[in-house]
């Protein structure tokens, strides 16, 4: 095959990263590499795979924490765009900004995404995190993913089956070094402009209406980002809150031995007519971690540096400005600590860590 070589005002050496994250924290790669086609997508892949060269994928930047060091390698910056919709079906290239794909589906009738209204990032990212909020995930939804198969150098379609889909999880993530996608297929539902129905409890509150109603999408994206935002978690470049990844920690899943083992220590931590939240998970249960955050004493704003709990959820840690990425780690190291000694249960961070750990 012939080679394929990117256009040079794509290449930067020794570029800054922490502009393209969310957290607006790390320090610089050896060589960004920008790609606004698939093809050149995997051209730089299998140059830095022939190379063996180190490789960062980077698409909206919201679920990154880069180390102060920076990356030694290339960091691709997937910057590709393509929004195809054919009745339900919906196609959308990696470097598509998910939130504009939603409004756009919204605008088109259409229901099955509504409720990630707001979510930073990209298209590409969602299978992988199986991104999902307020009762939708999109492993509902997805079809299909397009990706290039790094082990087999070839491009892939992989089934909705095939991605292996569960809670914040995937076959990608479970194998991060092995596939970048390129593009993502949804099947959506013409309810004549209405909503899929709402599951979500604090959803259904604010549009006050009972959960498995439906109503019109527009509404239900409009009541997402509004609930979103009086969080903190719709981007917002004057309001230090939103300089952060979302959510931090995953909602720990336990075993049915683990959740009696936390009862008892919630009962002895705060008392024996203290219920936590608990949703069904397969054979166990479900907690929230933003709940054991505030129990164990992190309360919202916590913290006297640069890194700080947020002011509008204990879920979400911020760079309040002039933070490094270790005062933000430190924060967190804290914050797992202090939870584990409260209640027994270990958190973990739902962002992908680059050159560092927790």
């Amino acid at each position: 095959m012939e080679k394929r070589t990117l256009r040079p005002v794509q290449l930067l050496n020794d570029a800054p990263l922490a502009p393209l994250t969310t957290f607006r924290l790390g320090g610089p790669a050896t060589r960004l590499v920008t790609a606004t086609t698939d093809d050149e997508v995997v051209a730089a892949v299998r140059e830095a795979d022939d190379a063996g060269t180190p490789l960062l994928i980077i698409g909206g930047g919201s679920n990154l924490v880069i180390g102060d060091k920076g990356f030694d390698g290339t960091a691709l910056r997937i910057a590709t765009t393509g929004f195809s919709l054919d009745g339900t079906r919906l196609e959308l290239a990696a470097g598509e900004v998910w939130t504009d794909a939603v409004a756009r589906t919204v605008e088109a009738g259409l229901a099955g995404i509504e409720c990630l209204a707001g979510i930073p990032g990209s298209a590409g990212a969602t299978p992988i995190q199986n991104v999902g909020a307020y009762g939708q995930d999109v492993s509902a939804t997805v079809t299909e993913v397009v990706a290039y198969d790094r082990t087999a150098r070839e491009t892939v379609t992989l089934t909705n089956a095939e991605c292996a889909f569960s809670y914040r999880h995937s076959l990608f993530k479970e194998h991060p070094e092995r596939y970048v996608v390129l593009r993502v297929r949804f099947g959506l539902e013409d309810a004549g402009g209405l909503s899929a129905p709402v599951k979500y409890a604090e959803t259904a509150r604010a549009l006050g209406v009972g959960v498995g109603d439906r109503v019109p999408a527009g509404r239900a994206r409009e009541t997402v980002l509004k609930l979103r935002a009086g969080k903190g978690m719709v981007l917002d470049p004057e309001d230090h809150d939103t300089w952060s990844a979302g959510s931090f920690f995953t909602n720990p899943v336990l075993t049915a031995d683990e959740y009696e083992a936390f009862l008892a220590r919630v009962a002895e931590r705060l008392g024996a007519d203290v219920a936590p939240p608990a949703f069904p998970a397969g054979e166990g249960f479900k907690t929230s971690a933003a709940w054991l955050i505030d129990k164990a004493g992190f309360t919202k704003g916590y913290g006297s540096g640069p890194a700080r709990i947020s002011t509008k959820h204990t879920l979400a840690l911020t760079n309040r400005g002039g933070a490094t990425t270790e005062d933000l780690l430190a924060l967190a190291r804290e914050v797992v600590a202090g939870v584990r000694e409260a209640f027994g249960i270990t958190l973990v961070n739902e962002p992908v860590t680059v050159g560092v750990t927790l």
